[in-house]
């Protein structure tokens, strides 16, 4: 069977709980998802509200709070929420990345500390925060371990790669800056069966895909993403596509057929559906990417219609601004201001604008063929 675009589009939306939303609870549903962007502490409220039936914001915290669910730096160096079971894995999986990414830095190189020196702490650092600790306590633990500016680039670099968990501080969206630290158990998970997990949750989740989709997804590199590939042998399959080399999946996952009506959805900045490939133009058409994927990183919120990205939206006093990249017709349009009411009143009991700070993308001008403000 050769997979074709829509086929693929179809495949994500259904794995990804877009096609239709999930009844399952919140860790049930972020554990087949892989992981939920959590750059922003809004966004995995939005991410799961378009995910999850009857979607209880408290049921979030509750999770974020027993640690049924974690935040930490993890896949592409950025901030994810992961099931509680699954971070040690992640975690050994990607760690050789994350020390790469501060030790390979030029800011280690300029202060003056060694790799011996910051991996000396970790044993302290691991002690001290058995309780949570707000960044500056840290800071000053270190630098009186060394002296406060390199105690100060010690944390730099241990806050990414170091065993720790975000701790829950309670506000609209659970975290909130500065962040608080709780040291974490890694466990003793070895690294090539940690990958190879991550790479099966992940064709779970996103596939069928390409090893350089994969490789995007996670910033493991190309070597180890095929060596795991290989150590799964038979659970997974190798399936010819519209992109060149092979496409890889799990076996015998699901794949609706490309026809299958796919209703609209409002995902949040960042959403991991928008990040997890290398081509994305299963969801995304290719003249509208650089309007949602702007300077930075940033990934501005999106509308998703017939599972392909169409506009971007933002909250406005009372609803949703939502601006579209082409002509509408008047079906989709009802069909949005259902999501969007829905969601407006999620983000009225919480933070009615949780993303103003990215406002200046809106006033330097989204070119769209309609405009609406979509009541909530």
């Amino acid at each position: 069977m050769r997979l074709t675009e829509r086929g693929l589009n179809r495949a994500t939306l259904h794995r990804q709980h877009l096609l239709a939303r999930s009844a399952r609870p919140v860790g049930d549903a972020v554990h087949d998802l892989v992981a939920v962007q959590a750059q922003h502490p809004a966004s995995p409220y939005v991410a799961l509200w378009s995910r999850v039936a009857d979607f209880d914001p408290d049921a979030l915290d509750a999770a974020f709070a027993d640690g049924t669910l974690v935040r930490a730096t993890l896949l592409r160096i950025t901030l994810h929420v992961v099931h509680g079971e699954d971070w040690a894995a992640w975690h050994r999986a990607m760690e050789a990345i994350l020390r790469a990414s501060r030790y390979g830095d030029r800011r280690f190189a300029d202060s003056g500390l060694t790799v011996a020196d910051v991996d000396g702490l970790l044993p302290a650092l691991a002690e001290f925060a058995q309780q949570p600790r707000h960044r500056a306590a840290i800071e000053e633990m270190l630098g009186e371990r060394l002296d406060a500016t390199r105690g100060r680039a010690a944390w730099w670099a241990l806050r990414t790669f170091a065993p720790l968990h975000h701790v829950p501080a309670g506000g609209p969206w659970a975290y909130r800056s500065p962040s608080t630290f709780r040291a974490a158990s890694a466990g003793g998970v070895p690294v090539d069966e940690a990958r190879q997990r991550l790479v099966l949750r992940y064709l779970g989740a996103f596939g069928p895909a390409t090893a350089g989709d994969i490789t995007r997804f996670t910033s493991l590199r190309r070597p180890e993403v095929l060596a795991a590939i290989d150590g799964l042998g038979v659970a997974v399959e190798k399936l010819d596509g519209p992109a060149a080399g092979p496409y890889f999946d799990v076996v015998d996952a699901p794949r609706p057929d490309g026809d299958t009506p796919a209703p609209p959805r409002l995902l949040p900045m960042w959403d991991n559906v928008l990040l997890a490939y290398a081509d994305r133009t299963r969801l995304v058409p290719a003249a509208y990417r650089p309007l949602i994927y702007r300077r930075n990183g940033d990934v501005l919120p999106s509308l998703l219609v017939d599972g392909r990205v169409v506009g971007v939206w933002r909250p406005h006093s009372g609803g949703i601004e939502a601006h579209a990249f082409e002509s509408l017709d008047p079906g989709t349009w009802r069909a949005l201001a259902a999501e969007a009411a829905a969601l407006s009143a999620v983000l009225a009991a919480r933070d009615p604008q949780p993303y103003n700070r990215y406002a200046h993308w809106w006033a330097k001008g989204i070119p769209a063929e309609e405009v609406r403000r979509l009541p909530g």
